[in-house]
């Protein structure tokens, strides 16, 4: 995802003249942040994007606006996401892999992980959740399991995927199959193949 992609998926929003005025008043008054973000999903919609799966107008503008920001990335994202509602929060999550600021954000990727909000957890699980330390992600997978966060939304599952998440998932497995509860099918589906892939395979003769 880049920010010109969400600039051409928002071409269509109800208000555009709103959103390029604020984009040009963030870009020279970084302040200005503070007023035009909370008021993109009044003027720019809610509704899903059918050019960008998995993103809504109020998402990809203030994405672009976080984006259009001079400076001071890092502390404008975690303003914006401390005060913030939900909506707000998830929009600063997504955005954190278009902004130039390094691992800066992590902080903020903890904090969604910790809540019950499968929508804030979904979406730091994100291309920015690279940022993450192995332990951290691999609890934030099984954080997924647990609440019926879908596994599609992980990025880089299937490279991150590793010895010690298979334990994790076949425990909790375990665990379910004695409480006479089942697993997740996704997750299930990646148990079996991080399992089939530790298994020896047969020398050729």
């Amino acid at each position: 995802m880049t920010v010109d992609e969400l600039r051409a998926a928002l071409r269509g929003v109800p208000d555009p003249d709103w959103l390029a005025t604020a984009l040009d008043r963030v870009a020279t008054d970084p302040t200005a942040i503070a007023r035009f973000f909370p008021a993109a999903g009044r003027r720019c919609g809610r509704h899903d994007l059918p050019d960008l799966p998995g993103w809504t107008a109020d998402e990809a503008a203030r994405a672009v606006l976080l984006a259009s920001l001079p400076t001071d990335h890092a502390e404008q994202a975690e303003t914006l996401y401390r005060t913030g509602d939900a909506a707000e929060k998830r929009a600063v999550l997504k955005a954190l892999p278009l902004l130039p600021i390094g691992a800066a954000g992590v902080a903020l990727l903890h904090d969604a992980i910790r809540t019950n909000d499968t929508r804030l957890v979904a979406a730091a699980l994100g291309p920015y959740a690279r940022h993450l330390d192995p332990s951290a992600w691999r609890q934030a997978v099984l954080k997924c399991v647990f609440t019926g966060v879908p596994l599609a939304v992980v990025a880089d599952l299937d490279t991150r995927a590793d010895g010690e998440l298979a334990e994790m998932l076949a425990a909790l497995a375990a665990e379910r199959r004695a409480a006479g509860r089942s697993m997740p099918a996704d997750a299930t589906e990646l148990l079996d193949r991080l399992t089939a892939a530790s298994q020896p395979q047969p020398r050729e003769v």
